[in-house]
């Protein structure tokens, strides 16, 4: 049923975007004070440009639509993979400095210890948290790079 849709829609708007079946004409609407103004040239410095497009309903659709479709398709599946693929990339930024910010914190800890005794068992836990913290790190990286991998596969086997 979805790869139906898709296939109709991707029809209609084939239809539609086809530079030789459509006429374009570009007008500006001006809002003022007396009303709404339309015009080929800017009427005003606030006027918005507007474009309405017009199809001959004589033209018939290219032959080799489905071929078209398919392209379209697999410009589109690439274009998801990619941001897909951005998107894990930067999971891997914030998972780093997420990382490194904790990791400062522990060290701070430190530096607000007063005698040499407690400076020793915060150092003993600091190390154990530090081992926590790259022991997860570690892990939500192997998960995210798998989860690269596969998209990147993915995508290779479209280009």
């Amino acid at each position: 049923m979805k790869a139906i849709i898709i296939y109709l829609i991707s029809l209609t708007l084939l239809c539609f975007t086809n530079s030789s079946l459509a006429a374009t004409t570009e007008y500006y609407k001006c809002v003022t004070d007396r009303g709404t103004v339309f015009s080929e040239f800017p009427c005003g410095s606030r006027a918005t440009k507007h474009k309405i497009q017009v199809t001959d309903p004589d033209l018939q659709a290219p032959q080799n639509f489905v071929k078209e479709l398919n392209e379209l398709e697999r410009q589109q599946i690439i274009r998801n993979l990619e941001a897909e693929i951005r998107s894990y990339k930067h999971r891997l930024d914030i998972l780093s400095r997420d990382r490194d910010r904790a990791q400062y914190q522990q060290e701070q800890r430190l530096n607000r210890i007063l005698s040499d005794k407690e400076a020793k068992q915060i150092n003993k836990d600091i190390k154990k948290q530090l081992k926590a913290i790259n022991k997860q790190y570690g892990r939500d990286v192997k998960s995210v790079n798998k989860k690269l991998a596969n998209l990147e596969k993915k995508l290779a086997r479209y280009n």
